[in-house]
């Protein structure tokens, strides 16, 4: 706001702006505020704020005063370079670019060279000097104008540009001079005429004005918005508008634009990092249109320039104590700041920046956990490929994006998402990938390209996503009208195999073999952080998981049904069991034992259905138990409906008749097929499952409460600590639980008098139930611990049947934004989350010490396990693999503020 609080301020010159107002100014606008406060060389100009695009897009109206205020900002430009815009004998031409709160890198609009005009150009080309220059800007003009504000078909550009370099026997733009570019020129016009109904604006400020608009527009454009759920960045943000005065880099050889990075975003390491073009303007070089050259031989192109720029990049290194991404262009040996960011980088270049950050003292141990997440280090837990493995290479580009991708090869974006839909695992191939693209690079497994640099399309966006993607393959030549690469005298066909390995820049044909994670080794105590031998991005992992251990409030317990299971879990760092299935023991070989017991018409059948499953149980526990000892193990009661344990009905009707046909019935099928119409129900996971079983089924549940006390009291005579819980499913009233629990003491009771064992099995719920949830206070009185079993929750909360819903259209609910992200896989705060709160808050009012915890899936998810930190949660349960995510989310949860998406 400005000192009159009742006027609000649209506009900001680059002097007014700080990089703290990012929310107001976008992450672009205030960075370049930031760099003009520190006196770094950053061309004029001034930002639109992200309020006047709110305003814009909630209305279809630029606010009242923006063009007002637009309008006092550029005389003031104007004034500031001497030059009116578009003025006809020396013109002041400007960029306008995008720039949200969060970087979206290729997502929304840029248009440059805004101000040039058929009299314009002839001024420009006699203030530079040089005619080719004025003309090949004006064309990018038409060009980027076309297609971004006018809606015109971009390849109809593109195609007019490949007719003129061919007609003139070249191969690159800088090839063409000024009378090819005057030609082409007139030709854009008439694409431009033609394709959108009115001629190209000759008026400068009509120009701009229909540009900024255009900016505002892009960012509710599909890419934008499948980007932004792509990355979770809310969708009512808006963005700035960015008016700058042009610089250019396309006057000459001594003239050129670059991207740099402070340190290597694909591996983190220290150096020189980053692509330069000569002659060229910045979309060139994103763009991949041509290949670059590495940023170190600016040293022999330019060294003032090269020097001056290493010396930017270590204050802005230094200013924003993180690796920075800059854009820079060159003008005729001046050199000229465009942006800076903080830089996305790959899952392992985050870890050793961190680290490395501390080791020079810019952070603090806290902050660096702050800079790293779980979804970066599940990334880093995937498998690579064999090094020792045959293989039969195709090329070597850069690698840009690190990770091992093998796949069908697919040359564009529609094909790379209909197969991914058909289940297929695609590479997309493409010369150089653009903003259009991004359905296809969110569905494939790898991304390659044959041009363009770490600094392209592709390799931002994907590094962003963490896709595998190599660019710059330049010895493999993309065929996408023939849907085809050939590599000498190989030719692979779309659909044959590749590898794609982004960790190295290495192609392969056909299917390469993979191995697991130097991260995973380590979690599993194969590879220790330290030794001679060690990884150093496993030293940065240890070093963060160990703090993140150290800071976290929340225990961390693995779901396992396994001793095989549970020892994983514990290498992984897990505490305890949070989620032991006893149906998953009750499959295979024992299947036919639960048929036995479902099939039973009398008591005797049916305790000696029990009797038989009875030691089975046991034995299971007492490796459960000695694999976990020392730790608490929840054992959840059987849970599914018993149908799951027979037969397919549709299969068991098939045999049956089959058998009655050739008059050999079995009668054992007979009676499954009659107690599979008896247990048929119309919504099964809302019938006979859970508590309602062990009311219903007499000796089920004191059969496995009885397993898992002899169990214990085994371990215990055994010199163990087997620390077991109790945990009974699907509870909905207190009086259900009253009930079993009865039993369950009484069955620890027997076994304790037998065993001459001190039995102390905690025994607690599930809270799966919205009814549970509501009078959690009461069943507390009867429960020592709660389980949040999420899964469940979210489905009767949301009255979803989830394996139907999301097969049927989560993706049009995605598609529309009802939901930002699945509710199954993140937790849903505002209805299932409530919930939870609520019946932590009634649970411990009634008994203080009650142990609380969650075992759906959502306890390995980053963003849910903040959120159970929040709730005040005891612990964490999830699958073995995500216990290293859930620790360090856990830590990051303790530590303090989250850091920003961006990073």
């Amino acid at each position: 706001m400005s000192e009159n609080k009742d006027v609000q301020k649209f506009v900001y010159d680059f002097t007014e702006g700080n990089k703290d107002l990012k929310d107001l100014l976008g992450g672009k606008g205030a960075n370049l505020a930031e760099m003009t406060n520190l006196g770094l060389p950053v061309p004029p100009g001034f930002t639109i704020t992200t309020e006047a695009c709110k305003v814009y897009l909630e209305s279809g109206a630029e606010p009242a005063a923006l063009r007002d205020e637009v309008s006092a900002h550029l005389d003031a430009l104007e004034a500031r370079m001497g030059k009116k815009l578009g003025q006809a004998d020396d013109p002041l031409l400007v960029s306008v670019r995008s720039g949200a709160k969060f970087s979206m890198p290729g997502m929304m609009d840029t248009v440059l060279n805004i101000g040039l005009s058929d009299a314009s150009v002839v001024g420009l080309a006699q203030q530079a000097g040089d005619e080719r220059f004025a003309w090949d800007s004006y064309r990018r003009l038409i060009q980027m104008f076309g297609k971004t504000v006018l809606g015109v078909d971009g390849d109809l550009f593109e195609e007019a540009l490949e007719e003129a370099k061919a007609a003139k026997g070249v191969t690159v733009d800088v090839d063409l001079d000024a009378a090819d570019l005057k030609k082409l020129v007139k030709q854009f016009k008439k694409i431009v005429a033609r394709d959108a109904g009115r001629d190209f604006p000759q008026d400068a400020r009509e120009q701009m004005d229909l540009a900024i608009k255009a900016v505002f527009d892009s960012w509710n454009t599909d890419r934008a918005k499948l980007y932004r759920r792509q990355e979770r960045i809310p969708g009512d943000l808006g963005t700035a508008v960015n008016v700058c005065s042009m610089v250019f880099g396309n006057l000459g050889p001594d003239s050129g634009t670059g991207v740099a990075f402070t340190r290597d975003p694909a591996s983190g390491h220290q150096g020189v990092y980053g692509d330069y073009l000569q002659n060229a303007q910045g979309e060139d070089v994103v763009a991949g249109i041509r290949n670059t050259v590495p940023l170190a031989d600016l040293e022999a192109i330019d060294k003032n320039s090269y020097d001056q720029l290493l010396k930017i990049m270590e204050t802005l290194e230094t200013h924003y104590k993180d690796l920075c991404d800059i854009e820079f262009t060159i003008e005729r040996g001046h050199l000229w700041m465009l942006q800076t960011r903080v830089g996305k980088r790959t899952a392992g270049a985050a870890f050793r920046i961190a680290t490395q950050l501390v080791d020079q003292g810019l952070i603090d141990e806290a902050e660096a956990l702050q800079r790293v997440n779980g979804a970066q280090l599940a990334q880093l837990m995937f498998p690579r490929f064999d090094d020792t493995a045959k293989t039969r290479r195709l090329g070597r580009g850069i690698a840009a994006s690190p990770g091992a991708a093998v796949g069908k090869a697919v040359f564009d974006s529609y094909t790379a998402v209909k197969w991914s839909r058909s289940g297929e695992k695609v590479i997309l191939i493409r010369r150089e990938t653009n903003p259009d693209d991004l359905d296809g690079m969110i569905a494939a497994e790898g991304i390659l390209t044959s041009r363009g640099g770490k600094t392209s399309h592709a390799a931002v966006v994907a590094r962003g996503m963490g896709k595998t993607c190599v660019c710059g393959a330049e010895e493999i030549e993309v065929d996408t009208k023939r849907r085809r690469l050939t590599v000498g005298d190989i030719v692979v066909e779309e659909g044959d195999l590749v590898s794609v390995d982004g960790s190295t820049g290495k192609v392969y044909l056909g299917e390469v073999p993979v191995v697991p994670s130097p991260v995973v080794e380590y979690f599993e105590g194969r590879m220790h952080a330290g030794a001679d031998d060690a990884d150093e991005l496993v030293a940065a992992v240890h070093r963060i998981m160990a703090y993140a251990d150290r800071v976290r409030r929340l225990r961390v317990r693995a779901n396992a049904d396994s001793a095989e299971d549970a020892l994983r879990a514990r290498r992984f760092g897990a505490q305890g069991i949070g989620l032991c299935r006893t149906e998953h023991m009750f499959l295979g070989e024992r299947r036919e034992m639960v048929e036995k017991l479902i099939l039973a018409d009398t008591d005797k059948e049916r305790e000696a259905a029990l009797e038989q499953l009875l030691p089975l149980q046991k034995a299971d526990f007492i490796e459960l138990f000695e694999a976990m000892d020392g730790l608490p193990v929840t054992v959840r009661l059987l849970d599914p409906p018993l149908h799951e344990f027979l037969p397919d009905i549709t299969e068991l009707s098939v045999r049956v008749a089959l058998a009655e046909s050739r008059k050999d019935a079995n009668e054992n099928d007979l009676r499954l097929l009659q107690a599979v119409h008896k247990l048929h129900e119309q919504n099964p996971m809302l019938g006979l499952r859970g508590v309602r079983l062990g009311l219903v089924i007499p000796g089920l549940f004191a059969m496995q409460v009885r397993a898992i006390a002899e169990a214990a009291a085994a371990r215990k005579n055994a010199k163990g600590d087997p620390r077991a819980e109790i945990m009974i499913p699907l509870v909905g009233t207190v009086q259900e639980l009253e009930i079993v629990r009865e039993e369950a003491d009484r069955v620890i009771a027997e076994v304790q008098a037998a065993t001459g064992t001190d039995l102390k099995l905690k025994i607690g719920t599930m809270i799966e139930l919205p009814r549970a949830a509501l009078t959690a206070g009461q069943i507390a009185e009867a429960a020592e611990f709660f389980s949040f079993g999420t899964n469940d929750l979210t489905q009767t909360v949301w009255g979803f049947s989830r394996d139907d819903v999301e097969a049927s259209f989560f993706t049009a609910y995605l598609e529309k934004g009802i939901f930002g992200v699945s509710p199954f896989e993140t937790i849903d705060k505002d209805g299932v989350g409530s919930l939870v709160k609520n019946a932590v808050a009634a649970g411990r009012a009634t008994r203080p010490d009650l142990k609380l915890g969650i075992c759906g899936e959502h306890g390995g998810d980053p963003e849910s396990v903040h959120f159970f930190h929040e709730a005040g949660l005891d612990y964490v349960s999830c699958s073995p693999f995500r216990i290293p995510v859930a620790r360090l989310e856990a830590g990051r949860a303790a530590a303090g503020p989250r850091a920003s998406d961006s990073r």
